[in-house]
């Protein structure tokens, strides 16, 4: 279970000593949050959330499809480095807030590290609406990287943001130098049969997405073991972004256009790469990390033990770790094929 021991290496530990006989009481600190928010944000307790989320801004950035400017949201780094930077995507309808715990490890590693919203989720202003399928996430991402970052980076994607990424890899190889995956959502065919629904089914479907309960019960099941407070906050924090006016359009949007379809492209990524996996994935099989890594012709894939599907929220000190490890090791490539033993192991998990 997550613990403040964990992240204890962002934040200086402060102790409390109680010299009277009355109970300790807590306070959640006051942070100056950006005006375009949902005032929701202020009922969040988690002060690694509040502390993020006070530091989300939007920039500017033109769609090439569309000619939209959208004020896209995201996450500054600290210091800008020669080196190439981590940018930082998230999963399925979530949003930068992801990495309320890892994104300060990394920066404190030394990392110049952006954490960037996803077309059409997260806190962008999508008042203009410009279309959200795959298209168009791949343009902004493109768009955005050409206008603030200009150089090739080491593009981090968990859940379906690692299909974001392999997308984006695939398309834009000049803009990418590394990639990691975290817990890959990969190998599902798009939307599916969402992309049939008509409209009214589709938008009941989204108001169902983002209702309180069905969160708690994601939530729940996304992580390795949560109290129940600590769960109900995670939920609170992960539907934020629901509660802007435009989120049931895009996600409709984004349902009825397909979706993500990478799996033909998998074995196309020359990049090196790294797979991490939470080896109590209640979300995705651990089976489709092994096969992600067997398929990826310069991969390699490191499990974490007692950790869900969001390694990066709920074991941030052993993510942290990995992206060091892997970006400071030498660069000499990985065999260019998956070594026997490897592919037997994935036929042994079938």
């Amino acid at each position: 279970m997550f613990t403040v021991a964990t992240i204890s290496a962002s934040f200086s530990p402060i102790r409390i000593v109680n010299t009277s006989n009355r109970p300790v009481s807590f306070r959640v600190s006051a942070e100056v949050f950006p005006p375009f928010l949902p005032r929701e944000v202020e009922k969040v307790k988690d002060p690694f959330a509040r502390k993020l989320a006070s530091r989300i801004q939007r920039l500017p950035v033109e769609l090439s499809i569309s000619k939209n400017c959208i004020m896209s949201s995201c996450v500054k780094p600290m210091v800008q480095k020669a080196a190439n930077p981590l940018v930082l995507l998230h999963g399925f309808d979530s949003s930068c807030l992801e990495w309320r715990y890892t994104l300060p490890l990394l920066e404190q590693a030394g990392y110049e590290t952006w954490a960037i919203d996803v077309l059409g989720w997260g806190f962008s202003n999508l008042e203009k609406l410009p279309l959200c399928n795959v298209e168009s996430k791949r343009d902004h991402l493109y768009q955005f990287w050409k206008s603030y970052i200009g150089r090739p980076m080491v593009l981090v994607g968990p859940s379906l943001g690692a299909a974001v990424a392999i997308d984006f890899a695939i398309n834009h190889p000049e803009a990418v130098d590394k990639l990691i995956l975290i817990d890959a959502s990969v190998y599902a065919e798009g939307t599916g049969g969402l992309s049939r629904l008509p409209k009214f089914a589709a938008y009941a479907s989204v108001s169902v997405l983002k209702s309180l309960p069905l969160r708690l019960v994601a939530t729940y099941l996304t992580y390795h073991s949560l109290s129940f407070d600590t769960c109900l906050d995670w939920a609170r924090i992960g539907r934020l972004h629901c509660l802007l006016d435009w989120w049931e359009d895009a996600t409709v949007d984004f349902m009825n256009s397909g979706g993500y379809n990478v799996t033909a492209q998998i074995r196309q990524i020359l990049k090196r790469t790294l797979v991490i996996w939470g080896e109590d994935d209640q979300i995705i099989d651990s089976k489709l990390g092994v096969q992600l890594h067997c398929e990826l012709p310069n991969a390699i894939i490191r499990q974490i033990p007692n950790c869900g599907h969001y390694p990066h929220v709920e074991k941030p000190d052993a993510v942290t770790k990995l992206i060091k490890d892997f970006i400071e090791t030498n660069n000499t490539p990985l065999p260019l094929f998956s070594k026997p033993e490897e592919k037997v192991l994935v036929r042994q998990l079938e």
